[in-house]
C-alpha cells in the first residue's frame, strides 16, 4: 500500500517535495517544545477561542456559570453548568464529538436545562480544556479520556448522570457506562463513533477506490486535522470554504462567520485529543476497539437510547446491533427525520424535544 501511495504521488511528481515538507511540519506542529511558534503561523490563540464561543453562546438566554474544574495531574475541563429550576433532578451531561467544543450545543442548552441541570464540557484535549500527552496505546488514550470524566464528576459532586454523547463523544460516554456503571441512569447515544468493526473488504457495498487507499496510506502518519494547521494563514478560509454546511446549520440565529471561526479556533490548537483519536482509530476512520464488542459490558439495568439522523452517512446498523445483543434491556432507537451527523444542529426542536421525552423516565 505505502508503495502504491509512492508510485501515485510520483506521477504527480510531488513525493519528493511536497511529501517531505508535510511530513516535516506535521511533525513540527506535534512537538511540544516548539509549540510557541504556531499561533504566528496560524492565526489563532487560547484568547481567540475563547472568544469565538462566547459569541457562540450569546444566543442562550438561560443563565449559566462557566468554570474550570480541576482534575488530577494538573489538568481542568472547561465546563458550562445549567442549574435550572428542578436541581434535585438527575443533571443531563453532554458529551460532544471530535473536533467539537461546548460551543456547538448552542441550539440546544435553553431547552435541555428547563427541566433538570445539564452540564456540558470540552473533552480532555479539546476546546479550551487541558491539553495534555495521551498513551499512544488505544486502550489506555481511551482510558484517560473516561478517568477525566470520573475525576470531572467527582469534583462536582455528581451522585449519577443522563449520559449523552456525539460521535466520539457516544464512544467515550459507552466507554464510561462499562467503567462506572452506577453513575449512569441512562445512555443517550447520538450518531456515536466507534461501534463497528471495520468491514472486510469483501463485505464493503461500496468498495473504496484504489486512489483513495494511496491517499490514505500516504496520510496515515499524520494527524487528521494536520492539514488545517499546514495551511496557516488561509486556514479560516479553508474551513469557511470546505464545510459551508456548519454555517447553514445556525444560520437561522447567526448572519457572520462566527460557527467557521469557532471549530477554526478549536482545531488548530496542539493536537493533543485529536493525536489520541487518531492513536485510537485504523484506516479509514474506524475504531481500533469496536464498542459493540463490549457493549454486553454495559449492565443491563441502564437504559440506552440510540438517536440518528434520517440524511445522516454514519451507519445506522450499530443501533440495531445493540438492541439484539440486549434482548432484555431497554434499548431505543429514534430517527430523527431531516438531520444528518450533526442531527442536534440540522433539526435542533425536534432534537431537543426527543431528548427531554427520553429524560422524563428519569427522577
Amino acid at each position: 500500500m505505502q508503495l502504491l501511495a509512492q508510485r501515485v504521488l510520483m506521477l504527480l511528481g510531488i513525493r519528493s517535495f511536497f511529501y517531505n515538507v508535510f511530513c516535516f511540519l506535521d511533525k513540527t506542529l506535534r512537538s511540544w517544545w516548539i509549540t510557541g511558534w504556531l499561533p504566528s503561523w496560524c492565526p489563532t490563540s487560547q484568547s481567540q477561542l475563547k472568544e469565538t464561543e462566547e459569541k457562540m453562546l450569546q444566543y442562550i438566554t438561560s443563565k449559566f456559570c462557566r468554570q474550570f474544574v480541576h482534575i488530577s495531574d494538573k489538568n481542568s475541563l472547561w465546563t458550562l453548568v445549567f442549574k435550572g429550576p428542578k436541581e434535585n433532578k438527575t443533571p443531563l451531561v453532554l458529551l460532544h464529538g471530535f473536533g467539537g467544543g461546548v460551543g456547538l450545543w448552542a441550539l440546544n442548552l435553553d431547552s435541555l436545562s428547563q427541566q433538570r441541570p445539564v452540564y456540558a464540557f470540552d473533552l480532555l484535549g479539546f476546546g479550551q480544556s487541558s491539553r495534555p500527552h495521551f498513551n499512544t496505546d488505544a486502550q489506555e488514550a481511551e482510558l484517560q479520556f473516561v478517568e477525566s470524566i470520573e475525576q470531572w464528576r467527582e469534583k462536582l459532586g455528581l451522585e449519577s448522570m443522563i449520559m449523552l454523547g456525539h460521535n466520539l463523544g457516544g464512544y467515550l460516554a459507552a466507554s464510561y457506562a462499562i467503567t462506572y456503571p452506577t453513575r449512569v441512569k441512562h445512555l443517550i447515544l447520538v450518531e456515536p463513533w466507534g461501534f463497528p468493526e471495520r468491514p472486510d473488504p469483501g463485505d464493503q457495498d461500496r468498495p473504496i477506490p484504489v486512489w483513495i487507499k494511496a491517499i490514505g496510506a500516504m496520510l496515515s502518519p499524520f494527524n487528521p486535522l494536520a492539514g488545517l494547521r499546514l495551511a496557516g494563514p488561509l486556514g479560516p478560509t479553508l474551513v469557511q470554504t470546505l464545510r459551508p454546511d456548519f454555517k447553514k446549520k445556525f444560520a437561522t440565529v447567526f448572519n457572520d462567520n462566527r460557527v467557521t471561526e469557532y471549530i477554526y479556533h478549536l482545531n488548530v490548537q496542539i493536537p493533543s485529543g485529536e493525536t489520541a483519536f487518531k492513536n485510537m482509530t485504523i484506516p479509514y476512520g474506524w475504531a481500533k476497539r469496536p464498542m459493540l464488542q463490549r457493549i454486553g459490558l454495559i449492565h443491563s439495568d441502564i437504559p440506552i437510547t440510540v438517536i440518528y439522523g434520517s440524511r445522516s452517512s454514519i451507519d445506522g446498523h450499530s443501533g440495531n446491533s445493540i438492541k439484539e445483543m440486549r434482548p432484555n434491556s431497554h434499548v431505543e432507537i429514534i430517527a430523527i427525520r431531516g438531520g444528518g451527523h450533526y442531527v442536534y444542529a440540522d433539526q435542533p426542536e425536534d432534537f431537543n424535544q426527543k431528548i427531554l421525552h427520553v429524560c422524563e423516565t428519569i427522577s
